[in-house]
């Protein structure tokens, strides 16, 4: 049972990233699913959640508008779409499945 972040990276301010969340062992259409980060020196902050048929979403005041989770079931993965980043949102960012599992991470760096 485990869940597994790809897709993080060094981007520009103002670029795109999308990260993913694979998950095995356990499907993770009876979750809500959530993405998290935690940035140097600061706590784990909750970033975007979605339920378990991809038909609602919320997300922090932080990445609103510029963030988008979805999901595809049938592929057993979560993903956090990021445009317009700031160097804010420089963090290890993690995927929770309900209150359960939490994966290992992916670090995104935005930087000149």
């Amino acid at each position: 049972v485990q869940l597994v972040e790809s897709g993080g990276g060094l981007v520009q301010p103002g670029g795109s990233l999308r990260l993913s969340c694979a998950a095995s062992g356990f499907p993770i259409s009876i979750y809500l699913m959530r993405w998290y980060r935690q940035a140097p020196g600061k706590e784990r902050e909750w970033v975007a959640s979605i339920d378990n048929t991809g038909g609602t979403s919320a997300y922090a005041d932080a990445v609103k508008g510029r963030f988008t989770i979805s999901r595809d079931n049938p592929k057993n993965t979560v993903y956090l779409e990021m445009k317009s980043l700031k160097p804010e949102d420089t963090a290890v960012y993690y995927c929770r499945a309900g209150t359960t599992y939490w994966g290992k991470g992916t670090l995104v760096t935005v930087s000149t």
